[in-house]
């Protein structure tokens, strides 16, 4: 009786708490904590375990959702409900929010996003201590002395910023970048000769540090400063030669990390308030520091952390950085579509799809269903995963071996592969280890005007070939043609996902999850080629 007595006696107190004036208030701060939630970029992940503690410290339960910044824009245009505050990379994003109510947004901290290169290769460019302007870079990769990685332009920060900036730069860094200007031939030839250098590309940030580091074959890397001085102290510490990073003077792209409230009418903005002190407080700016992170405004800082900043990696804090304007959201629209039609360069793709017994029923129709979104131009633009006209797409469909080879010369030109896939019939056993060797074959023959890319789509364990076989193949092939062709994999029903890790470490790639939303799958691993 004693506890029920107590338990009756804590509810007349909080109806009494709210007869007299907290009607607005949430029933978790009269308890003492109150739920929190932030939408963040992969980038600031490194510090959100740390806000996590601080509100541990201070009664206020923040969990946070992780999801790059272009992802993040059409998860709180759809959904803003679900999230109290949003820590991006750019305040273009924040701006272009519409409907969306933000307040309170402020820059955590700066970061440039800058070209990477071995060192010994900058210095035979002639970029080492030297000033270097963006119509350098593209003079380079156009004569063919300089290739990169980099992250995608369509579905990163990271990648859409860095275009945006060789975009105002190569432009001739207008007071404000029209429509009217990407018509210029000039400006669209020194875009394609850019993009021309590309060697791979990331849909994901993290994975684009990951890809480097894991291999030698690339030269160098666009990214944030604070992701490349990660990459040079993973480097060093491998007894590896480190990348010299690269600020052109007519201009350089910049990430302010604006970190902002969003308004649902939850009265949380004393909760915001207090996380975004802590984040602009002397331990954390220090903290970020350290991490990489700008946290002086004006663009020189003379007492920066030499152990970080290092001026034998091409960093220089004394120096102040041009930074590059961003166009208005119609524009960035038109320069996408470009991007995409004109300046990307042609990809060579090859689908390898698994058409054995056990994908009859369900798994053939989702599949197909997934195959006929991604292929069809129109559809697929509204994401901006379509293919272009100059992009070259193989379809292998397999079981026991390979089945069916359909293929397009012209990525808007699908339908008969649609058409094709839609009438390949389940049966057999598995044996994605040969599909894959004839897709390497296969991209093999194209040169590297191309992007060259495997996707490998499976629902059950490999029964028919050996990895012993494929990996023999893999290495004969990269070592005459001088590239390792990535094999991504989507893995769907009772998959082995071993097997599909042991293709992705060979090829340095990775595999997707497509077993609870196989379209999604294909649609994140479009990012990637």
């Amino acid at each position: 009786m004693k506890k029920w007595s107590f338990i009756i006696v804590v509810l007349i107190i909080i109806v009494v708490l709210v007869m007299v004036g907290c009607v607005g208030k949430n029933i978790s701060t009269i308890l003492g904590n109150r739920d929190f939630v932030i939408l963040t970029n992969p980038d600031n992940v490194t510090y959100a375990k740390e806000i996590v503690e601080f509100g541990k410290e201070n009664n206020i339960n923040v969990t946070y959702e992780v999801a790059d910044d272009l992802e993040a824009i059409d998860m709180l245009k759809t959904n803003s409900k679900e999230y109290d505050a949003v820590w991006l990379s750019n305040s273009t994003w924040i701006y272009m929010l519409n409907g969306v109510s933000t307040l309170n947004s402020k820059s955590i901290n700066i970061n440039p996003v800058v070209f990477g290169i071995k060192k010994s290769k900058a210095e035979s460019l002639g970029f080492v201590n030297k000033n270097v302007y963006n119509k350098d870079i593209v003079n380079a990769i156009r004569d063919g002395k300089l290739s990169y990685v980099m992250s995608s332009v369509t579905k990163t920060n990271t990648g859409l910023i860095a275009y945006l900036g060789f975009l105002n730069a190569l432009a001739g860094s207008p007071e404000l970048l029209t429509s009217e200007m990407l018509k210029d031939n000039t400006l669209r030839d020194n875009l394609i000769s850019l993009f021309s250098g590309v060697k791979r590309v990331s849909g994901d940030d993290n994975f684009l540090q990951q890809m480097f580091l894991n291999s030698d074959e690339y030269e160098a890397v666009i990214a944030t400063e604070s992701a490349l001085i990660n990459i040079n102290k993973q480097l060093e510490s491998s007894g590896k030669e480190p990348l010299y990073l690269l600020y052109p003077l007519d201009g350089v792209a910049i990430n302010d990390s604006p970190f902002a409230y969003i308004d649902n009418k939850q009265d949380k903005l004393e909760e915001f308030n207090l996380i975004q002190q802590f984040l602009l407080n002397k331990t954390s700016q220090k903290n970020l520091e350290d991490l990489g992170k700008r946290t002086w405004y004006g663009g020189i800082n003379l007492n920066a952390n030499k152990d970080v900043f290092k001026k034998s990696w091409g960093i220089d804090t004394s120096k102040y950085l041009m930074p590059l304007k961003y166009p208005s959201k119609s524009v960035i629209d038109d320069a996408l579509d470009l991007y995409i039609d004109v300046f990307r360069k042609p990809s060579a793709t090859v689908f390898c799809l698994d058409y054995s017994g056990s994908m009859y029923g369900d798994g053939e129709s989702q599949l197909e269903s997934a195959m006929a979104y991604i292929l069809d131009y129109e559809r697929a633009k509204d994401e901006r995963i379509q293919f272009s006209q100059r992009d070259k797409i193989h379809v292998l469909t397999f079981s026991d071996r390979v089945n069916k080879e359909l293929f397009a010369d012209n990525g808007r030109k699908t339908q008969e592969l649609i058409n094709g896939i839609y009438s390949s019939n389940p049966r057999g056993g598995t044996n994605l280890y040969g599909c894959a060797q004839n897709a390497i074959q296969t991209l093999s023959s194209y040169n590297d005007e191309y992007t060259k890319t495997v996707i490998l789509m499976t629902d059950g364990e490999a029964n028919v070939g050996s990895f012993y076989n494929l990996e023999s193949d893999y290495y004969n092939i990269s070592s005459r043609i001088d590239e390792k062709i990535p094999i991504y994999s989507i893995m769907f029903g009772n998959a082995r996902e071993s097997q599909l890790d042991e293709i992705a470490e060979l090829s340095n790639a990775k595999v997707f999850d497509g077993r609870s939303n196989l379209i999604g799958a294909f649609k994140e691993v479009r990012s990637f080629n």
